[in-house]
C-alpha cells in the first residue's frame, strides 16, 4: 500500500473502509503530526467503538519485540477491532538512553515476518517514531504489505522547504481556528510563525491561547500576538550569516544574542563566520575576473535570468577546472599518480568549499552569493578573514569576553569600509 502523506490522511481514509486497511501501520515524522495523524487514524478505526476498550497502549522504549508480537497475534476478550499501539518505537534508533531498549536484527527479521504473513484480522499494529529512514528494510516491507503514514517535514532552508513548513502551520492554524469559530489575518499569523519558529506543537498551544485572549472578537489580532507570546523561536546559524552579508548590523547583533541565549559555543559561531567570508573571498575573486573580461556585463544590473544565461556556465567551467586540478594534486600526493601520469582508479572528492557552486543544479543559491559579495571589496575580506584569525587566537588565549569580541567584529564588518575604514581611524576603533 502506498505512503500516505498526513496532509492527505484525512481525505484518504474518507475513501476506504476500515476493513481495506492493512494490519501493521507506521506513522513517522514529527510528533505532533505524529499525534495528530495516530487520533484521526484511532478515530477511523474505534468509530463503531468510542470507548476505546480495544486499544492497548504500549511504550516502545521499553517493550520488547516479543512482547508486541505476542499482544498483537493474541486475540481480544471483547468483540470487534483489536489496536496495539506502540508510542516512539525505536524502529529506526540507533543509541538508546537510560533504560531504553534497541532492537536486534533477529527483533526485525521476526516483525517483517508477522507482516508478511499477516496479523490476525480485526487486529492492528499500529507504530509510532519521531523519524523516517526509507532505507531500512522494515520501510520497504511496510510498502507493500502495510502502511506508512509519513508525518515528516522538511528542515531545510530552501525555499521549497520553507513553503513546506508554512503550510503544516497553515493547515495547524485553519483547524484550530475553524474549531473556535475565529479568523486571523496575514500579518498575525506571519507574526505568531516568526515568534514561534517551526515547532508545530508550540505553534498550535500558541495559538488556542490567542484564540481564548481574544474574547468575544471574532479575529485574532496582530497586536493579541504581540501582546502575549513571547519568542521561542530557535534562530538557525544561517541567519546570522545572512544578515551579515547583506550588511545589516542590528538585525546581526539580535541574531547573535539569540544563538548565545540557545547556547550555541562562540568558536561555533566563529566558524560559520569563517565558512561564510572564505566563500564570499573566493566568489569575489572569481566575479572581478569575469566582470574585468566582460565589461559588457554590468554587475550592477545583475538579475538572476543574466546570471544563470550569462555567468553559470563560466562557474560551472572554472568548478569543473577546480576540480580537475584538485584531483590531480591528491593523486600525486597519495602517490596514485606516476610520473608518467598514468592514474590508477579511484574516486576522489573535492571539498565543496572550494567551489564556487557546489550544486550546479540549483543555480538561485549561487545568484545570491554573488548578489552579496557585491556589497563587499576583496581587501574587505580578506581583512576580515585575518581578524577572525586574530579572534580566535584572543579567545583561545586570553580572558577575553567572546560575546563583546564577536558584537565588536559583526560592528565592523557591517560598517560602510569596514576593516579598510577601521585602518584609517585608528584612535577611534577597537582592534582584535
Amino acid at each position: 500500500m502506498p505512503t500516505v502523506k498526513h496532509t492527505g490522511l484525512e481525505k484518504w481514509m474518507a475513501q476506504r473502509a476500515d476493513t481495506t486497511l492493512p494490519g501493521c501501520i507506521l506513522v513517522a515524522g514529527d510528533a505532533f503530526l505524529v499525534q495528530e495523524s495516530f487520533e484521526l487514524l484511532k478515530s477511523f478505526l474505534l468509530k463503531k467503538d468510542p470507548a476505546g476498550c480495544n486499544l492497548d497502549v504500549l511504550d516502545g522504549r521499553s517493550t520488547p519485540m516479543g512482547d508486541i508480537i505476542e499482544q498483537v497475534t493474541t486475540f481480544s476478550f471483547f468483540p470487534g477491532k483489536k489496536i496495539i499501539a506502540v508510542k516512539q518505537c525505536p524502529v529506526f534508533s540507533t543509541k538508546a538512553g537510560p533504560g531504553e531498549i534497541l532492537y536486534s536484527e533477529n527483533d526485525f527479521f521476526r516483525l517483517a515476518d508477522l507482516v508478511e504473513k499477516g496479523i490476525p484480522e480485526e487486529n492492528f499494529l499500529v507504530m509510532t517514531a519521531s523519524s523516517l529512514d526509507r532505507r531500512r528494510k522494515i520501510c520497504k516491507i511496510l510498502d507493500t504489505s502495510g502502511l506508512i503514514i509519513d508525518c515528516t517535514v522538511a528542515q531545510g532552508a530552501r525555499k521549497a522547504d520553507l513553503d513546506d513548513q508554512r503550510s503544516v502551520l497553515q493547515n495547524i492554524a485553519r483547524k484550530v481556528l475553524n474549531h473556535s469559530g475565529k479568523t486571523m489575518d496575514q500579518a498575525a499569523f506571519s507574526t505568531l510563525a516568526d515568534l514561534t519558529g517551526f515547532n508545530p506543537g508550540l505553534f498550535a498551544k500558541n495559538l488556542e491561547k490567542l484564540v481564548v485572549y481574544s474574547g468575544n472578537r471574532s479575529a485574532v489580532l496582530q497586536t493579541d500576538v504581540q501582546a502575549i507570546i513571547q519568542r521561542d523561536k530557535k534562530d538557525p546559524i544561517f541567519s546570522l550569516t545572512n544578515a551579515l552579508m547583506e550588511k545589516n548590523a542590528g538585525q546581526a547583533l539580535f541574531y547573535l544574542s539569540s544563538l548565545f541565549a540557545d547556547g550555541f559555543h562562540p568558536l561555533q559561531i566563529l566558524k560559520s563566520f569563517e565558512n561564510m567570508v572564505r566563500r564570499l573571498v573566493l566568489v569575489k575573486a572569481f566575479a572581478d575576473d569575469f566582470f574585468a573580461a566582460h565589461p559588457e556585463i554590468r554587475s550592477d544590473r545583475m538579475n538572476f535570468n543574466t546570471f544563470k544565461q550569462k555567468i553559470m556556465p563560466a562557474v560551472i567551467a572554472h568548478d569543473d577546472a577546480v576540480k580537475k586540478q584538485t584531483k590531480e594534486h591528491q593523486a600525486i600526493l597519495s602517490g596514485e599518480l606516476s610520473s608518467a601520469g598514468k592514474k590508477q582508479e579511484k574516486k576522489i572528492a573535492v571539498p565543496p568549499d572550494l567551489l564556487l557552486a557546489p550544486n550546479p543544479q540549483s543555480p538561485y543559491p549561487v545568484f545570491q552569493n554573488f548578489d552579496k559579495s557585491a556589497r563587499f571589496s576583496l581587501n574587505e575580506l580578506c581583512c576580515a578573514l585575518i581578524a577572525l584569525g586574530d579572534l580566535d587566537f584572543a579567545l583561545k588565549s586570553s580572558s577575553m569576553e567572546a560575546k563583546v569580541g564577536i558584537e565588536n567584529f559583526v560592528m565592523i564588518f557591517c560598517k560602510k569600509g569596514g576593516w579598510h575604514h577601521a585602518a584609517q581611524n585608528q584612535n577611534n576603533c577597537n582592534h582584535f
